[in-house]
C-alpha cells in the first residue's frame, strides 16, 4: 500500500529490503540529502527494517540521526527542532504484527502533503538511486533523548495546571500494545502525579489482542480498569499517535469523544475571537455541537493526518484531529498525539470535579457505526459514483470518497489510505439508526 500515509506492506512479501531501499534512496533525493532522523515502532521487525533504511541513508551520504523506539510524534517534533531536512519512521501503525512500512516526514515535523507527496513518488518511479563515493557517506549517531523532550512540552502548554492534576491523585490503567508508547505514556502520566498501573508495556512488539484501539480489542483493559478500581484506562495504537479511554466502569469512552473532549477544553481555555477547529469528513457531529456553544467554526478535511494539518494551518485552527482517537495541539506540534490527549484528559477532569463516565455524560451524544469491505474485485471509483447517484438530492461532499449529509445523521463512504477495502462510516442519534445508514447503502451498492 502506497499512499498519503506512507508506505505499508507485509514483511517479507510485499514490503521486502528491495522495496524499502528503493523508497528511502528516493526520500534521500527528495530530501536533498540532508540529516534524517530516524525512529521505530517495537514490531519484531521494526529495527531490521531500521537498519537497512539506515545503511541506504549513509550510502546515499545522508547524515543519520537515530532516536530508537519512540512514538510517531516524538519523531514529528525531533525533526521540527532540530536541523533535520527530514524524518522516516518505520511503523505500520494499527496493521496486524505481519505488517511494516515507513511514514516519510518533511523538514517541518509533519508528513508530506499531497504536493510533495506527488514529487517524492515521482522520483520513486525512476528508481535511479545516486549513491555517494566511498568518501561522502554519512556519518551515524544515536539520540534517546527525545521523549523526554517530548514530555516536557506537553507539560509546558500553558493552560494545563499540572498541580492541580497532581492533586487529584489519578489512578489509570495503561495499555501500550507492548509498542512505541511503553515508556513514553507511563512516564507522562507519572509526571502528572498519576498512579500507573501498566498492562502490555513491555515494549517487546508482541501484540496481545489486536493492535487497533477499537472496543473489541480492549476487553481485557476494560477488565483491569474496573478490578483495580482505576479512575479510567488508556490504550494505544503500536505507535502512539492514537488515544482511547475507558470509563472506570470499564466501559469504552468512545474513540470519536477523544477529539470532542480535546475541543472542549481547548476551547474553553483559548479566549480569542476566532477560533476555528479541523476535523475530517469521517469525524463526528459532537464536535460541531461543542464548537456552537463556544461560537467557533468547524472546517473538514479529507481523512488523513496530513490533510488535516494542511486544512488547520490555512484556517490557523487551534485545534484539530480525527475521530480515530487523534489529537493536533498547534501549541505542541502539527501531528496526532496521544500524548496530548492524555493532558488534555487530564485537565478536563481536573476542571469538572466528577468522574470521567459523568463527563462523558455532559458531551453531545452521537453514536457513530464503521464497517469495512474488501474491494480486491471490484472498482471503488464505480462504486463511489454509483453512491453519488443514489443520493443525488443529498447534501454531498466528494473531496474523499462520498460524505453525505442527511437529517437525521450522516454516511461517508471512502477508499482506505492504508488496506484495500472501502469503508462506510456513519453516524446517528442510535446506534441502530447509524448500523441501518451504513447496511441500507451497502446493499444498495451491492457490497452485502
Amino acid at each position: 500500500m502506497v499512499s498519503i500515509s506512507g508506505v505499508r506492506g507485509v514483511v517479507g512479501e510485499g514490503l521486502t529490503p528491495f522495496e524499502i531501499i528503493k523508497f528511502v534512496s528516493a526520500f534521500a533525493k527528495f530530501c536533498g540529502y540532508g540529516k534524517i532522523m530516524l525512529g521505530r515502532d517495537t514490531r519484531i521487525h521494526s529495527e531490521l527494517i531500521s537498519q537497512i533504511a539506515s545503511g541506504t541513508l549513509l550510502a546515499m551520504g545522508c547524515d543519520v540521526v537515530d532516536i530508537g523506539v519512540c512514538p510517531t510524534p516524538t519523531l514529528q517534533l525531533a525533526v521540527e527542532h532540530s536541523d533535520a531536512v527530514g524524518g522516516v519512521m518505520i511503523t505500520a501503525s494499527h496493521n496486524p504484527a505481519q505488517w511494516n512500512g515507513l511514514k516519510f516526514i518533511s523538514e517541518e515535523g509533519i508528513f508530506l502533503t499531497p504536493e510533495q507527496h506527488r514529487k517524492f513518488l515521482e522520483i520513486v518511479n525512476e528508481n535511479s538511486p545516486e549513491f555517494a563515493s566511498w568518501n561522502s557517506v554519512g556519518k551515524y549517531r544515536q539520540d534517546s533523548g527525545f521523549i523526554d523532550k517530548h514530555i516536557e512540552m506537553i507539560l509546558g502548554i500553558d493552560f494545563i495546571d499540572v498541580e492541580k492534576i497532581k492533586e487529584r491523585k489519578f489512578k489509570v490503567v495503561v495499555d501500550c500494545i507492548n509498542g512505541a508508547g511503553s515508556e513514553a505514556v507511563p512516564k507522562l502520566l507519572e509526571k502528572f502525579g498519576c498512579e500507573v498501573i501498566k498492562l502490555n508495556c513491555e515494549g517487546n512488539g508482541i501484540f496481545v489482542h489486536g493492535p487497533e484501539p477499537l472496543p473489541e480489542n480492549l476487553t481485557q483493559l476494560c477488565e483491569f480498569v474496573k478490578k483495580s478500581g482505576a479512575d479510567f484506562g488508556i490504550a494505544v495504537d503500536p505507535d502512539t499517535d492514537r488515544l482511547v479511554l475507558v470509563d472506570e466502569n470499564g466501559e469504552p469512552f468512545g474513540e470519536e469523544y477523544t477529539i470532542v473532549q480535546a475541543v472542549k477544553i481547548v476551547l474553553e481555555k483559548k479566549k480569542l475571537n476566532d477560533k476555528n477547529i479541523v476535523v475530517n469528513l469521517s469525524t463526528t457531529r459532537a464536535v460541531d455541537e461543542v464548537a456552537k456553544v463556544y461560537s467557533a467554526k468547524v472546517f473538514r478535511s479529507p481523512v488523513g493526518e496530513i490533510n488535516v494539518v494542511k486544512k488547520m494551518k490555512e484556517t490557523k485552527a487551534i485545534i484539530g484531529g480525527e475521530g480515530s482517537g487523534g489529537v493536533i495541539l498547534p501549541d505542541v506540534h502539527y501531528g496526532r498525539d496521544s500524548l496530548v490527549g492524555i493532558a488534555l484528559i487530564l485537565q478536563n477532569l481536573v476542571e469538572f470535579g466528577g468522574k470521567i463516565s459523568e463527563f462523558r455524560k455532559t458531551l453531545p451524544s452521537f453514536e457513530i457505526f464503521k464497517t469495512k469491505f474488501e474491494i480486491s474485485n471490484l472498482n471503488p471509483d464505480e462504486i463511489l459514483e454509483k453512491a453519488k447517484q443514489i443520493f443525488e438530492n443529498a447534501n454531498i461532499n466528494t473531496d474523499d470518497g462520498v460524505r453525505i449529509d442527511l437529517e437525521d445523521g450522516w454516511i461517508h463512504i471512502r477508499k482506505s489510505n492504508t488496506e484495500p477495502i472501502l469503508r462506510i462510516i456513519s453516524e446517528a442519534r442510535t446506534k441502530e439508526k447509524a448500523k441501518e445508514l451504513a447496511f441500507e447503502l451497502a446493499t444498495k451498492l451491492g457490497l452485502k
